[in-house]
């Protein structure tokens, strides 16, 4: 204890989390949710033999599009054919989904639903792939 000004001053203890640091004890749940949720979806993602933009992988979980993994094998070989034949940008088309690839950088650039597909004008791309399993 401390006199000032005739006042006794006892300063509180000061805990660890109001000087901006997490005390010890303290870990918040929420965010370690969400990094074991991001851990789990980045681990599954490279497995994949092609990349998933971060827009794809919002399209496809928006819409419940699901793709099993020997439809990306068979996606994954037919976009190495199509990178040999010269193309960069391509439409595949699946049974249930339509989904807009880069042949150069194995990457699908976004995903939609085959029922809303069929209303669509894909532009910028040079050849399609139709995958028919």
């Amino acid at each position: 204890m401390t006199k000032i000004n005739a006042f006794t001053y006892s300063p509180f203890p000061i805990s660890a989390s109001v000087r901006g640091k997490p005390a010890v004890d303290e870990k918040p749940k929420q965010e370690n949710a969400n990094q074991t949720f991001s851990k789990s979806l980045e681990t599954e993602c490279e497995r994949l033999p092609v990349k998933l933009s971060k827009h794809a992988r919002e399209r496809m979980n928006l819409r419940n599009i699901q793709i099993s993994s020997s439809e990306w094998q068979l996606i994954h070989s037919k976009m190495q054919e199509a990178r040999k034949m010269g193309i960069n940008d391509s439409l595949v088309l699946t049974k249930d989904a339509a989904l807009v690839v880069n042949t150069s950088n194995q990457t699908v650039i976004t995903a939609m639903g085959l029922d809303e597909a069929g209303t669509r004008i894909f532009s910028n791309i040079n050849g399609t792939i139709v995958i028919n399993q």
